[in-house]
């Protein structure tokens, strides 16, 4: 069945427009040809925690091969998906170009299981440790690029969307983020990002665990009826064509059409809802970005091959458990120990909790550079 999308005006109606930003926490005069958002995504870009994420771990080490995504890779991947989705939609691609390339800054060493400890850590001392919150942290107070103003000086909106793209949350929990409207909903250019994040990382996943020779192509097809389904004709249309070319385009259709729904989903529910500006979207009372059903099913079915066969592999626990338990016994040294962190965090260590102060400190780490401050003050191999 052929299916095709409405046409949309360059904005939709529903759109962010960049002059009607709630602005920056610290005024600054517009720029002659940039707008305010492509201005935020540009300091991203060249902020040192987004160069930072080259060297921390997407799921797969570079053990095995080269060719794995890190997470600097994944997040161009998903920015490229956000700016094709947000196009589709007539939504401003500039501000979800920005979001999109933010989304993870705050992710600490080792992928989930780093943050994962880290909030474990946390939580034993009274905190938590959240890579969204953690994030906004580093665009307020870490990032020091400017004379005039602390951190980046994000616009309201990338502001509010990195801690809202992927969940609400509540002024009783969390009244240090009391400004960012949080009895709102986020602009559909926020709304689409923990979306296309999905989309990104589980086929990349499904990618990378063949190149890892972690895969069976016949398993995945026989648990994952969806992916089979486009497989089958591929391989009957090429039946000595290479494995692996064979399987990139079934991925290539895997991901065109979890795209494709999604902005034919979310456009559906935001002609049927009625809004007509993105003040209408901030007051829908649910957010109107997302999978039809039927994509739902699909990407759940991935999502708990990649649980149940790749994430949990020895191949990749193996080296994830040594590395999280360097970072834990880093966090237990630098909290016990005076003076044994950077002057600047050691100055942020007067002002705050210590233990906060330690957890920003490790979160902001690259892999490489955690495995070598575990060697350099433990004296013994850390992998």
């Amino acid at each position: 069945m052929e299916r095709t999308i409405a046409t949309l005006s360059p904005l939709a109606p529903w759109a962010m427009h960049a002059e009607d930003t709630r602005g920056r926490r610290y005024p600054e005069p517009a720029h002659p040809y940039r707008s305010d958002y492509a201005r935020d995504r540009d300091r991203i870009i060249h902020s040192r925690a987004f160069r930072r994420l080259e060297a921390k771990t997407q799921v797969f080490t570079t053990r095995y091969s080269d060719h794995f995504r890190n997470r600097l890779t994944h997040t161009l991947e998903v920015a490229q998906i956000a700016r094709t989705v947000a196009a589709a939609l007539g939504l401003n691609t500039e501000l979800a170009e920005a979001l999109a390339l933010v989304h993870d800054i705050g992710h600490p060493p080792f992928g989930h299981a780093g943050e994962r400890k880290l909030d474990e850590l946390m939580r034993a001392r009274g905190g938590h440790f959240n890579h969204n919150l953690h994030a906004l942290r580093i665009v307020e107070h870490f990032e020091q690029r400017y004379l005039d103003f602390p951190g980046l000086n994000l616009t309201f909106e990338v502001r509010e969307g990195i801690i809202k793209h992927s969940r609400d949350y509540s002024e009783a929990e969390f009244p240090q983020l009391r400004e960012y409207l949080l009895d709102l909903r986020p602009p559909l250019e926020a709304q689409l990002i923990d979306w296309v994040d999905e989309i990104a990382y589980n086929t990349a996943d499904i990618d990378d665990a063949l190149e890892a020779g972690l895969l069976d192509l016949t398993v995945l097809c026989d648990e994952v009826s969806f992916f089979g389904a486009l497989y089958a004709p591929v391989d009957a249309a090429h039946p000595d064509a290479r494995e692996k070319l064979k399987f990139n385009e079934a991925l290539k259709q895997v991901l065109d059409f979890l795209a494709t729904d999604l902005i034919e989903s979310t456009q559906r529910r935001a002609l049927s809802s009625g809004v007509s500006s993105a003040e209408d979207v901030r007051q829908a009372p649910r957010r109107l970005a997302g999978f039809s059903d039927e994509a739902k099913t699909q990407n759940a079915a991935l999502k708990r091959f990649l649980f149940a066969h790749i994430y949990n592999h020895p191949a990749i626990t193996e080296d994830r458990d040594r590395s999280v338990e360097c970072l834990e016994e880093l966090f237990v040294y630098y909290l016990a120990k005076p003076d044994s962190m950077p002057p600047s965090y050691e100055g942020f260590a007067r002002t705050e909790s210590r233990h906060v102060i330690v957890c920003d400190y490790i979160a902001g780490m690259t892999d490489q550079f955690l495995l070598r401050q575990h060697r350099e003050h433990f004296g013994r191999p850390s992998m």
